[in-house]
C-alpha cells in the first residue's frame, strides 16, 4: 500500500467568503503566518468597495495532500479586515 503524502511544502490560502455568491480567493501563500501578516491588505487591492461590505468571513485553509491530488481543509476564520467593517457601518 502506497500513501501520497507531501512532508514538507504546504500551501495555505485566505479566502473570501459571500453569503450571495462564490467565495474568492485573497491571497496565498507558503505558511499561515505569511497568510495571516499579508492577507488584509490583499483584501483591499483586490476586492471593491461592494465585495468588501457583502464578505461575512474569511477562511483560512490548507492544502492537504500531494501536488496533484488533495483538498483544502479550512483551519480557521479570520477576521474581516476593519476597512470593510467601515463600510458596512457607514
Amino acid at each position: 500500500m502506497f500513501f501520497q503524502s507531501e512532508s514538507k511544502a504546504q500551501t495555505w490560502r485566505a479566502v473570501a467568503q459571500f453569503a450571495d455568491r462564490p467565495e474568492l480567493l485573497i491571497y496565498l501563500g507558503r505558511s499561515s503566518t505569511q497568510v495571516r501578516n499579508s492577507f488584509s491588505e490583499a483584501f483591499s487591492e483586490i476586492l471593491d468597495e461592494e465585495e468588501q461590505a457583502a464578505c461575512i468571513a474569511v477562511a483560512l485553509e490548507r492544502w492537504n495532500g500531494t501536488p496533484d491530488s488533495g483538498r483544502w481543509l479550512n483551519q480557521a476564520t479570520l477576521n474581516v479586515p476593519t476597512s470593510a467593517l467601515l463600510v458596512k457601518v457607514a
